[in-house]
């Protein structure tokens, strides 16, 4: 019998693209899946169309398992997460957000890579990147492009995945995530406190207690860019707001660990997007955007501290400086 996924849909305001999101979910080739949504205090009809969605018999019949979550208030990303995996019976666990879906083979590929890869409890793989909508005329990219010269490499271990991780966040497709459950609960699940940023600080704890992150070169999931999404305000800014977030996290979990000209440098970055913020010159106009390049990058005195600092033989081998 085949082994038993777990596919956790996380809503949130999601009305416009939750249908086409659960029958994503609906018309993958692997068989074997119990269905749970939990959504955050959606103000929308989000969970009337979900109540309507599964009553059908087609539906009933397609999942070993359904669940619907609901609590009295909004809680954030993470905590959301954690109700998922508190009530996934599975051992494996896909999730997608509510305005994402699942190509048709992501489930059944996902299987197949972690029967056959040793260790693989944490897998990612390509997304498929839209704008606004998930028809072909609108599709962006194939992300990421580089494999294997890139974090997956599969000649690291976990703690230079780590290393690297706190450089920088360098996983920009965690909608492909697939994962064992028993990996998220060794490391005590995702920090409630970070109410928006969810992936990076799990990616840190993951890697930092020697977890691998695996990966395989196949899209799994499509991606949509939209002005609703949370992290995501298109590309019309230098910057997203989210990077006041990020920073706050790093400052937290990657700074004491890093190079002091690294360190120095976002410092530097931070204050400057702060002030083009405040200024109100994040629009992408051709003078904001050679403003905030020459202020950011070639006025940056640690930037060129850090460029040195590369360079030196005795960093040649130092992940820090890769």
């Amino acid at each position: 019998m085949k082994t038993t996924v777990t596919v956790a849909v996380t809503s949130y305001n999601s009305v416009s693209s939750i249908i086409e999101t659960l029958e994503s979910i609906y018309e993958q080739t692997y068989s074997n899946i119990d269905l749970i949504i939990s959504d955050d205090f959606s103000m929308d009809n989000t969970l009337k169309l979900v109540d309507e969605w599964i009553l059908q018999d087609r539906i009933k019949h397609r999942f070993s398992r359904i669940e619907v979550i609901k609590v009295p208030k909004n809680t954030g990303v993470s905590a959301n997460c954690n109700r998922c995996i508190a009530a996934s019976k599975s051992e494996w666990i896909k999730f997608i957000a509510g305005d994402d879906i699942l190509l048709p083979n992501c489930i059944e590929d996902n299987i197949r890579f972690a029967e056959n890869t040793e260790d693989a409890n944490i897998i990612f793989s390509q997304i498929k990147v839209y704008q606004d909508d998930f028809k072909e005329v609108n599709f962006v990219r194939v992300t990421p492009d580089e494999f294997p010269n890139n974090l997956m490499h599969p000649t690291f271990s976990g703690q230079e995945q780590y290393q690297l991780l706190l450089v920088s966040d360098r996983i920009h497709y965690t909608p492909s995530y697939f994962f064992n459950k028993k990996a998220l609960l060794k490391v005590g699940g995702y920090d409630e406190s970070n109410r928006l940023v969810e992936d990076y600080p799990m990616w840190l704890k993951l890697t930092s207690s020697g977890e691998k992150l695996h990966y395989f070169h196949t899209a799994t999931v499509g991606y949509r860019i939209h002005s609703k999404a949370t992290n995501n305000v298109g590309d019309n800014v230098l910057f997203k707001p989210s990077i006041f977030n990020t920073f706050a996290i790093r400052k937290k979990l990657a700074h004491p660990y890093l190079p002091w000209a690294v360190v120095k440098s976002e410092e530097f970055v931070y204050n400057a997007s702060r002030i083009f913020q405040n200024l109100g010159l994040n629009k992408k106009h051709k003078l904001n955007s050679f403003l905030y390049r020459a202020i950011c990058f070639y006025m940056n005195p640690y930037h060129y501290l850090y460029a040195f600092q590369k360079r030196l033989p005795s960093n040649k081998n130092n992940l820090f400086y890769s």
